[in-house]
C-alpha cells in the first residue's frame, strides 16, 4: 500500500509530532508499506522512507508567515487564496496513486491555514487518497490560540467536521474535545496514543531484539526472568510449576531461563530433558523458554542485561547458593525479586525482597507473587505501559488495523 504522511516539518526537525511522524513512518515501512513523508522542512532519515519537501507546507515559510500575520489580525487577503491554490496543485499532483494520506495537525492548528484549506479542497478530487486527520492539538479550544482565531473561513475549517474523513486523536481527552467541537459521536473518532520505541529506549542488542521478536516476549504479561544454568540445585522445576499456577491469574505470564545446562556434571543433560518434559506436561509451550533451545552459542552479558531491563520480575527458586549475583543485577534493573528463603540470599538482600520456601506448594507461591505484583502500583503501571504504549504494540493493535480497515 502507498501511504503518505503530511505535516509542516519532518525529522531531523525536533518536535513531538515530528517524532511521532518518524515512528509511524518506520512502523509502516516495517509492515511492508511504501511510505512517503510530505513536509515543508526536513531531510531523509531512513532509506526506506521517501521525504518530499515542499517549502509552502512549512509553517515558517516566508510566504506562509506573511499570510498568517494578516490572518492573525482577522484579515482575509487575496494572497491567502493564491497560496492555497498553489499548495492544492502540489498536493493533488504529488498524491496521485497513493492509497492513504495521514495529515498530522494540519486540520487541527492554524500554523498554516493555506495548507489546511488546500487539503480541504483537494481531498474531494477524484483519485485523491483516503484521508486520515490525526489530531494532537486543537487550536479551536486551546487558550493559547484564541487571539488568532476568528469566525468564518478559513478558521472554520479547524472547527467543523470534514465529510468522509477518518478522525484520529491521541487520547480520550482529545476525543471528548473533538466530538464536542465537531458535533460527532465519540465512537466515530479513533483513539491511538503515542508510544515509546522499546528497542531504542533500552538500547537493546541486536541479538536481544531477535530473541524478543522470535519468542514474542513483548506480549508477555508479566515476564519473569530466571538467569541460571540448568542444574538440579537451581530448582527450575519449581519455577515451571509456579508459572503454571500463575497463568490462571496472568494468562500471558511468561518465563525465560537464560542458561545452558551446567558444564561439569553429566547428569545435567538428563535434568534438562526432564525440564523439557515437565514443561510439556504443564502445557507451558510458548510460555516457558530456555534460551539454550532457541539460541545457538554463547549469549553475551549485554544480552542478559537487556533481559533484566525487559522483565517484570526475577524468579529465583534455588535450593542452594554460594552468593546470588542475579539478585544484585535485578536490583540494578529495578525489578521485584521473588527468591528462595535460604540463608545466603537473606544475608545478601535482608528484608528488601520477597522470599518463599523452596519446598512450599507452587500454588501458594504463585498466589503470593500475584498478590504482590497486583498490589504494587509501580509494577502494574510498568506492565501496562509496556503493553499499551510501545510503538510496536500500538501499530499492531491500532494503526495497522485502521489502515487496512479503510480499504474495506
Amino acid at each position: 500500500m502507498k501511504i503518505a504522511l503530511l505535516h509542516y516539518s519532518s525529522p531531523p526537525i525536533v518536535g513531538g509530532v515530528e517524532s511521532v511522524l518518524a515512528q509511524h513512518a518506520r512502523l509502516m515501512a516495517n509492515a511492508g508499506h511504501e511510505v512517503t513523508i510530505l513536509a515543508g522542512r526536513g531531510k531523509p532519515f531512513d532509506e526506506r522512507i521517501s521525504v518530499r519537501i515542499f517549502p509552502r507546507f512549512d509553517s515558517r515559510n516566508e510566504e506562509v508567515m506573511a499570510v498568517k500575520a494578516a490572518l492573525d489580525k482577522g484579515q482575509y487577503l487575496p494572497a491567502f487564496d493564491e497560496l492555497r491554490d498553489k499548495i492544492k496543485t502540489q498536493l493533488v499532483g504529488e498524491l496521485k496513486g497513493f492509497d492513504r494520506l495521514i495529515a498530522h495537525n494540519v486540520a487541527s492548528l492554524n500554523k498554516n491555514l493555506a495548507l489546511t484549506a488546500a487539503l480541504h479542497d483537494a481531498y474531494s478530487v477524484k483519485g485523491f487518497p483516503k484521508l486520515i486527520l490525526w489530531h494532537h492539538d486543537l487550536a479551536c479550544i486551546a487558550s493559547r490560540y484564541q487571539r488568532e482565531m476568528y469566525d468564518g473561513y478559513p478558521w472554520s475549517l479547524l472547527c467543523t467536521s470534514w465529510k468522509g474523513v477518518t478522525q484520529v486523536v491521541v487520547s480520550e481527552l482529545r476525543r471528548k474535545e473533538l466530538a464536542n467541537l465537531l458535533g460527532l459521536h465519540r465512537e466515530s473518532i479513533h483513539v491511538i496514543p503515542n508510544g515509546v520505541d522499546v528497542n531504542t529506549f533500552f538500547k537493546l542488542e541486536t541479538q536481544t531484539v531477535a530473541l524478543v521478536d522470535k519468542l514474542c516476549l513483548m506480549d508477555a504479561d508479566p515476564l519473569f526472568l530466571l538467569p541460571a544454568r540448568l542444574t538440579p540445585r537451581k530448582n527450575i522445576e519449581l519455577a515451571l510449576h509456579i508459572l503454571a499456577h500463575l497463568r490462571a491469574q496472568f494468562p500471558k505470564a511468561t518465563l525465560v531461563i537464560t542458561g545452558p545446562e551446567g558444564p561439569h556434571n553429566p547428569a545435567n543433560a538428563a535434568y534438562r530433558l526432564s525440564l523439557l518434559a515437565l514443561r510439556n506436561k504443564l502445557n507451558l509451550e510458548g510460555a516457558a523458554y530456555f534460551l539454550a533451545e532457541v539460541s545457538t552459542g554463547f549469549i553475551p552479558d549485554a544480552v542478559i542485561a537487556d533481559f533484566y531491563r525487559l522483565s517484570d520480575a526475577l524468579l529465583f527458586p534455588s535450593l542452594e547458593e554460594g552468593f546470588g549475583i542475579p539478585l544484585i543485577e535485578a536490583a540494578f534493573s529495578n525489578i521485584p525479586v521473588f527468591c528462595s528463603n535460604i540463608p545466603v540470599l537473606h544475608e545478601l538482600c535482608g528484608k528488601d525482597v520477597t522470599y518463599f520456601d523452596p519446598q512450599a506448594e507452587p500454588e501458594s507461591i504463585a498466589k503470593m507473587i500475584f498478590e504482590r505484583l497486583q498490589g504494587e502500583a509501580s509494577s502494574r503501571w510498568a506492565r501496562r505501559a509496556k503493553h499499551n504504549y510501545s510503538w510496536n504494540s500500538i501499530y499492531k493493535n491500532k494503526i495497522g488495523p485502521l489502515i487496512e480497515e479503510l480499504g474495506k
